[in-house]
């Protein structure tokens, strides 16, 4: 075997793009969203197709296999490889054309969908099959795939949608495969032998191709060599669609738009159970319906144990499995019509109750019930861990009940749980279990079911995969689904097309075992941890393992994770990313050296802690707390960066400082400052923060007493922000308070959440910090006094870092909006009748939400817009810090800084968090107000009048 620096040197003197050989890359690649596990040797990020081609020129000549890949989102294992992987997303992820008047687009393979749906939508056209990770799944994947998603019942499986294909054959021979089986490309005597070959293997084998394949609209399991039939036009391009990138590497792609529907409307039917649901599906298909989509409660009670509640769910009509059924038409009157209409013949001919929405916010929050459950379902309604492998089979919509009460049945036989749901239109049903894949008797389980499931679908003349393709998952099982004869066809197609078995071997043709290579089946090393891991067991390996590879963290369309990933878009700067490095690091194989590693390190280094993960990671991976955990051991007995003595200890600072607050800032202000930020490691750019002439405790005491015994007392906690930065904003708290009828009071002494410490890794410091909060805070919590904070990160650490870092239960901490809306909802304070945007603190997003915020300013005449801007980059310490600078102004150069800037004067820009009043004043010299000046100033208005 070639050495890999020889590899490396080769594919780097050949190719534009990276040429990465190193154990970050060879780790964050090694796993997909499957099962498997396969370290490659090199990844490559080509720039060009030429790149790709120079590539598999250099590899050809080493004998070293590739494999190509997209977003990394396959369920099957298709995108693992032992070689060479081509990550196409880095670079070849445009859209190249969008032809309106032929509604056709040519694009890369690394495009994203959505890049596509938006740049087609334009012309009032989509891409039809949009699978749920539609955010950040790539063309070629979905070519290789075959992928499909709910509105494949209106406009069928990608396959249905490729016009023409560029590709490069295992042999190097580009050409391109268009429709009624053109071909052409160099060299021209190849493109005419694979042309003959092709028609050579059709023709005499028309009885088996017409015969031995299942006419299914989901049957996307094996070749779909039928396509090769004279009937179905000789159409090549449709074969290849479906191959798993076994047969060849696409260079480009030219598919089908069609035209989007004016208007929608959703109508959601509930039934007894999901198996009286699809039993229903052939009452719906005749109305024409762009989507079919099954579930059953047990999705819904995995959501509910999850802390998942969302507010649509209150609108799913009564039973215990639904349908969810899109109509589209010529305007929203029409959609309704066409809505109504199916719900009418589902209360004639089934025992459904139905409703219908049409109102576009509506329908956005019922699909979201739906489309999370691609990560709801990787784990049991009691947390326990469920795994892919029979993922995606499909049937005939017709015999979909029958399948369904027999795979329940075939579950319960082997003592397995799962939580199925799907494209019911189509007969398609996904579905994760809690095959136990760390024992040995758990994985001959999973082989001895998996076996059984094949046979139980294909009884029901149904195919293994009916989108997410077979792989390594379900290849192995292709026997029990076709004929000898069609598996020797399809080895003799692959040859044609990768004579010397270059691209992507162990898939499909001559597969790999399905039990081999599972990514569970390593060692754990018995690394020292100090958090507690309540929701997985105690381990941080268990929680490593929550990552399944979805990829919702590399969407970077929407939400706050994963801030550093949106600007850089590099894996290992993704929440999967560093999971898989953490993975690794305690399988130890790749990456050896424990908490000494400088890849872990590295690739957390630009994660802001913000826990955008914790909430918008369907699987609510916590990397704020991992990287916390790292820190801790890396730097154990060592001398830390600068930046953790500095920001790390910034209550005790502040504290110090708050003695000669003006001597402070006059030093912090004068050409000392520039050694100051060298010496605590905070970026040259920052400006050092400015100190309170006095404090908030010093404030209070000076406050004039409105003590009424008979008054309800709450107490307010003093964090360091407030107390030593910004003490008017808890004096503009305190009159809101009072305002409401309560006597407010502060803790006896001071107190401190140990943020600061948990950020940057100093836990043994942070876990004294909070032990010392709790004994103050024991007395008022017992007595029933409500807490109130004012600042978002502090309250996140108290209900939930707390019970991580100590055995105890979070500490029952209010938000101002929160205490207010349970406790005064009938309390006035004024109207300012003015618009506003609010830039929400991450760790409010991910831990104590907003909605009491936007209740609470309607109240006083807010006309609010909460931006969906991500993450603001500072990130307390993290954007302060030398190093750090570029990454935290691109973070909020997205949105937020752009959104500010065209905000109107009159319009109030809301940031109850410290760093992001800071980065947004840095960054616009706009000043940002907390919620409690905003209330306070709704009272002003109030007294005025």
């Amino acid at each position: 075997m070639i050495p890999v620096t020889t590899l490396a040197e080769d594919l780097a003197r050949a190719v534009s793009g990276e040429v990465d050989d190193s154990t970050t890359a060879r780790a964050m690649f090694s796993m997909d969203a499957s099962n498997y596990r396969h370290v490659p040797r090199i990844v490559v990020f080509p720039r060009t197709t030429e790149d790709v081609a120079a590539t598999l020129r250099v590899c050809r000549a080493h004998g070293v296999p590739v494999t190509a890949r997209g977003a990394g989102t396959g369920i099957g294992g298709q995108a693992l490889g032992e070689g060479v992987v081509l990550d196409y997303s880095r670079h070849l992820n445009k859209v190249l054309e969008v032809d309106p008047e032929r509604r056709i687009a040519r694009v890369q393979p690394g495009v994203v969908l959505d890049t596509l749906r938006a740049a087609a939508a334009k012309h009032g056209l989509t891409f039809g099959p949009d699978p749920s990770t539609h955010s950040r799944c790539t063309l070629g994947g979905m070519i290789g795939n075959d992928a499909c998603g709910p509105h494949s019942v209106a406009w069928g499986r990608t396959a249905d949608n490729v016009v023409s294909l560029e590709v490069l054959t295992g042999d190097g021979t580009r050409l391109t495969v268009g429709p009624g089986g053109e071909l052409t490309g160099q060299p021209a005597d190849r493109v005419s032998r694979i042309r003959e070959k092709l028609r050579r293997l059709a023709q005499r084998n028309l009885a088996v191709l017409r015969t031995a394949f299942p006419d299914l609209p989901r049957r996307v399991s094996g070749y779909a060599l039928d396509a090769l039939l004279p009937e179905n036009g000789f159409d090549v391009a449709r074969a290849l669609v479906g191959t798993e990138g076994t047969c060849v590497l696409l260079l480009e792609a030219t598919v089908r738009l069609v035209p989007a529907p004016a208007a929608r409307a959703l109508v959601v039917a509930g039934f007894a159970d999901d198996v009286a649901a699809a039993d229903a599906v052939p009452s719906v298909l005749p109305h024409r319906p762009l989507t079919v989509e099954g579930m059953g409660a047990d999705l819904i009670e995995a959501m509910l144990v999850r802390g998942r509640r969302p507010a649509a769910l209150d609108a799913l009509p009564e039973g215990r499995g639904w349908l969810f059924i899109e109509v589209g038409g010529d305007d929203p009157t029409d959609a309704r019509r066409r809505a109504e209409d199916v719900a009418e013949a589902l209360a004639r001919e089934t025992d459904a109750t139905t409703s219908v929405a049409v109102e576009p916010a509506q329908q956005r929050q019922l699909w979201s019930i739906r489309e999370s459950a691609a990560g709801i379902a990787t784990r049991m309604a009691d947390g326990s861990e469920a795994w892919p492998g029979w993922e995606d089979a499909a049937v005939d919509p017709k015999r979909l009940g029958s399948y369904l009460r027999g795979f329940r049945a075939l579950l319960a036989s082997y003592g397995l749980r799962g939580v199925p749901y799907g494209h019911f239109g189509e007969g398609c049903v996904h579905v994760r279990i809690d095959f136990d894949l760390l024992s040995e008797e758990g994985v001959r389980t999973f082989r001895r079911f998996l076996t059984d499931a094949a046979d139980l679908v294909v009884a029901h003349g149904g195919s293994l995969s009916g989108e997410h393709g077979d792989g390594q998952a379900r290849a192995e099982l292709l026997p029990r689904m076709y004929p000898p004869e069609v598996l020797r066809l399809f080895e003799a197609f692959k040859a044609i097309w990768d004579p010397d078995n270059l691209l992507n071997p162990g898939n499909l043709v001559r597969p790999r075992p399905l039990d081999a290579d599972l990514r569970f089946s390593g060692p754990i090393r018995d690394l020292p941890i100090t958090l507690r891991y309540p929701h997985d067991g105690g381990s941080l390996a268990t929680a490593t393992r929550r990552c399944v590879g979805v990829g919702k963290c590399v969407d970077t369309s929407t939400g706050v994770m994963c801030p550093s990933y949106m600007v850089t878009r590099r894996e290992e700067h993704s929440t999967r990313g560093r999971a898989r490095l953490l993975f690794e690091m305690m399988r130890g194989e790749t990456i050896t050296d424990g908490w000494d590693s400088t890849e872990v390190r590295d690739a957390l280094d630009l994660c802001l802690a913000c826990k955008g993960c914790l909430s918008d990671c369907p699987v609510n991976v916590d990397m704020a707390a991992y990287k916390a955990e790292f820190l801790h051991h890396h730097y154990a007995g060592k001398l830390r960066p600068a930046s953790h003595y500095s920001l790390g200890f910034l209550p005790l600072w502040a504290r110090l400082a708050s003695l000669a607050p003006g001597v402070v800032n006059a030093v912090l202000r004068s050409p000392v400052a520039s050694l100051a930020k060298r010496l605590g490691g905070v970026a040259e750019e920052r400006q050092l923060p400015t100190f309170a002439r006095t404090t908030l405790r010093k404030a209070w005491r000076r406050k004039p007493g409105r003590v009424d015994g008979n008054r309800p007392r709450v107490m307010l906690w003093p964090d360091t922000f407030t107390t030593y930065f910004a003490p008017e904003i808890g004096a503009a708290a305190t009159r809101v308070l009072e305002h409401a009828g309560f006597d407010v009071v502060l803790p006896r002494s001071t107190v401190c959440c140990g943020l600061t410490w948990i950020s940057t890794g100093q836990l043994g410091i942070a876990r004294r910090v909070l032990r010392h909060t709790l004994r103050v805070l024991t007395e008022p919590i017992e007595a029933g006094t409500p807490i109130v904070g004012l600042e978002p990160s502090c309250l996140a650490v108290l209900r939930h870092d707390v019970h991580d870092l100590l055995d105890t239960p979070p500490i029952p901490v209010l938000t101002l909006a929160e205490f207010l809306d349970r406790h005064a909802p009938d309390v006035e304070f004024g109207e300012l009748n003015i618009p506003a945007m609010t830039q929400q603190h991450c760790h409010q997003h991910a831990v104590l939400g907003n909605d009491a915020d936007e209740r609470v300013l309607r109240r006083i005449g807010v006309d609010n817009r909460t931006l969906d801007s991500g993450c603001c980059g500072l990130a307390g310490n993290f954007g302060v810090e030398r190093g750090h600078y570029e990454v935290s102004v691109a973070a909020a150069q997205r949105v937020l800084v752009p959104e500010v800037e065209a905000a109107s004067p009159e319009t109030l820009v809301l940031a109850d968090g410290f760093s992001c009043r800071t980065q947004i004043g840095e960054l616009t010299g706009r000043r940002s107000l907390h919620l409690a000046q905003v209330l306070d100033r709704a009272l002003t208005t109030r007294r005025k009048q």
